[in-house]
């Protein structure tokens, strides 16, 4: 049972992030983030999409090992 989930959790985050790679490669247009008085250089908008789902991965999984390790 759980090679099942293992195999259903690599589809699912493999398909995602063929959705995201799709999504990037069509939007290669430069932009800037800004917040309050603070903007960035322009980058490709691929660029920012792709750090922020790798901090979105990386969030995802060493919260729980940390909130797991409390209690």
């Amino acid at each position: 049972m759980r090679a099942i989930a293992n195999l259903l959790t690599a589809i699912i985050l493999s398909t995602c992030l063929l959705l995201v790679a799709a999504v990037s490669i069509q939007n290669v247009t430069p932009l800037s983030l800004r917040f309050l008085t603070w903007e960035s250089v322009q980058i490709p908008f691929g660029i920012i999409l792709t750090a922020a789902v790798a901090v979105g991965l990386l969030l995802g999984a060493v919260l729980p090992v940390l909130v797991g390790s409390r209690k």
